[in-house]
């Protein structure tokens, strides 16, 4: 059997995103802009990039082992995989993105009923038929190759597109209607790889490393050092629920002084408050550092 496993990146908008976060990860890819067989610094790691749309089917395939894609590129080619790991992180944001039906701001349509009979551009048009169906209406859904925004009203009543934080929406005077799909990145395997044994550890291995690393995005470590009669107050002074590691301090002969370390994990977003409330409440010598990985 290989001692490899084939792992499918995706190419374009969210290409940078995922080679960030496989270097957090701890697989560093070498990738030139003419080839599609990036080189991982990882020899049990073979990589082959793809657009998005195209790896769900072909890990379904066999092509790959495994790879990241889209939840709405796998509704959208019907594929059966096996679903390793949720991965929660696009181009600009944190956030899953949405698939939403929209029509320009004047346009007399507020729901998808509105369109019966009507002509909606989409790049997913499996997953928009059958929301339309399912819905008991009847209206046209064609392929946008690209530029989707632009295309109503004068082509098409509605688009259904993808979007992060709205702005292209706004931009061009479209309107809401309804989310139809949230969307974000997977993990995703080869269902003959999976029953491979070394194969399915390896792949595991990455889940829980690509995990560990967007786990540690928002969160930073504190060290501190803390005289024990300020120990209650410090530790009191961190967010409830966080119980920080308290190791003893000695000299340099290796004798227990009256002072206590403090180390913990916490929520970059709280360290601006948390901070000088530790100092204080007595805590001394403050270090923050950042994360590459938390792993529960």
């Amino acid at each position: 059997m290989a001692n490899y496993i084939t792992f499918g990146l995706p190419k374009g908008s969210l290409q940078d995103a995922t080679l960030d976060l496989m270097k957090r990860a701890g697989f560093t890819f070498a990738v030139s802009s003419r080839s599609y067989n990036p080189v991982c610094d990882d020899e049990e790691v073979k990589a082959i990039m793809f657009r998005a749309q195209e790896i769900a089917k072909y890990t379904e395939r066999g092509v790959m082992d495994a790879g990241l894609t889209g939840y709405d590129w796998i509704l959208e080619n019907e594929v059966d995989v096996v679903y390793v790991a949720d991965l929660v992180y696009s181009k600009t944001t944190t956030r899953k993105a949405r698939w939403v039906l929209a029509v320009p701001e004047d346009s007399p349509f507020h729901g998808v009923k509105d369109l019966e009979g009507k002509r909606i551009a989409t790049e997913l048009v499996n997953v928009v038929r059958k929301y339309i169906r399912e819905r008991g209406v009847n209206a046209e859904v064609e392929y946008s190759w690209g530029a989707t925004e632009v295309k109503v009203p004068d082509i098409v009543d509605a688009i259904v597109d993808l979007t992060e934080t709205g702005s292209s929406l706004r931009a061009n005077k479209l309107r809401v209607i309804d989310t139809i799909l949230e969307t974000n990145t997977k993990l995703i395997a080869n269902k003959r790889a999976w029953q491979d044994p070394w194969k399915r550890q390896k792949i595991e291995n990455m889940a829980m490393l690509l995990q560990g690393a967007l786990e540690a995005e928002a969160r930073v470590g504190l060290k501190l050092n803390v005289p024990n009669e300020s120990l209650k107050a410090v530790i009191a002074a961190l967010p409830l629920g966080k119980k920080p590691t308290v190791s003893p301090l000695r000299d340099h002969e290796g004798r227990e002084i009256e002072w206590s370390a403090i180390e913990v994990i916490l929520p970059e977003s709280t360290v601006r408050t948390i901070i000088p409330a530790l100092k204080r409440a007595g805590g001394q010598d403050i270090i923050e550092y950042p994360l590459n990985k938390v792993i529960y």
